[in-house]
Order: C-alpha cells, then sequence, then structure tokens
C-alpha cells in the first residue's frame, strides 16, 4: 500500500491560479533575462508581486512579450502534476535555494507540462487553461530589483 509521503506544513494560503501563474512568470523571466526564480513574491487573489533581480529595466516590449508569453502557455492548457522525490534524486534544474532549511527529506516536484519544473509545497490549479488571463497591472525597477505586479482574471 502506497503511503504519504510527509512534507513540511505550508504555511501560505496562496490563490491557486496566481500561484500557478507566478510558476509561469519565474520560468518565463528566466527564459528571457537569465535571472534566477523570484525568492520575494505575494500573491494574492486581488493582485500578486514579485521581484526579480535585473542589471538593467526591461523595455516596454520586452513587458508585453512577458505577458503575451504566459497567457500563450495559459491557452495551451498545460497539466500541471506533482511527483514526490527525495533530495538525492531531484531531478535535472530543480534547485532547493528557496526551501527552508528544515525542508523533509522527501519533496514534492511540481511539473507544468514541459515548460516548468520545481519544489514547491503551494497549492495549484490543475492545468494551465484554469488560471484564466493574465495580466501585468504594473512595473518598476529600483536598484536592480525589478518589480511585477499581477493578477489572475479567470475566464
Amino acid at each position: 500500500m502506497n503511503q504519504e509521503p510527509i512534507l513540511n506544513d505550508h504555511n501560505k494560503q496562496e490563490f491557486p491560479p496566481a500561484h500557478t501563474a507566478e510558476h509561469l512568470l519565474n520560468q518565463t523571466m528566466g527564459r528571457m533575462f537569465g535571472c534566477e526564480r523570484s525568492r520575494n513574491s505575494h500573491i494574492e487573489r486581488k493582485k500578486s508581486k514579485i521581484n526579480f533581480q535585473l542589471s538593467t529595466a526591461p523595455t516596454q516590449e520586452q513587458i508585453e512579450e512577458i505577458e503575451r508569453r504566459i497567457n500563450e502557455l495559459i491557452a495551451a492548457d498545460l497539466p500541471v502534476t506533482y511527483e514526490f522525490v527525495t533530495r538525492d534524486n531531484l531531478p535535472e534544474g530543480v534547485t532547493l535555494a528557496k526551501l527552508p532549511e528544515n525542508a523533509s527529506d522527501t519533496l514534492r516536484i511540481v511539473r507544468i507540462g514541459d515548460y516548468d519544473v520545481c519544489a514547491c509545497l503551494g497549492t495549484h490549479v490543475a492545468s494551465t487553461k484554469e488560471i484564466g488571463t493574465f495580466r501585468i497591472t504594473s512595473t518598476s525597477f529600483n536598484e536592480g530589483s525589478f518589480r511585477i505586479v499581477f493578477r489572475t482574471e479567470s475566464l
């Protein structure tokens, strides 16, 4: 009989569509700008904020491209799946940098189609189409920190 792995408690109640969009945004920013996944985000139903470390501010055209790419991924209806692995059996490209030091030895890996994979305890939608529409409502750049404020709107 398979037993559910014991994982750390998750101390946040994220809004699943926005949290899943955060995964897409992290991967998109990494692909477009070569930056690391954000270590500073605040995800809520009405608006969400996330910061990335960049050497220069993206142009308005690049910001529009970020939004376009994420909405394209949402429309692709990519499945969101989970697997459990041990620390010594991480999939390629998965880092533990965002996890707390006391994270359990068994980790939950979240995959969004073939686009994104990372360790995460948060709540997610079953497929990207459930996110609805992704909108960047504002951005700012200050001393190497690029902030994106966004929201998701269900269809």
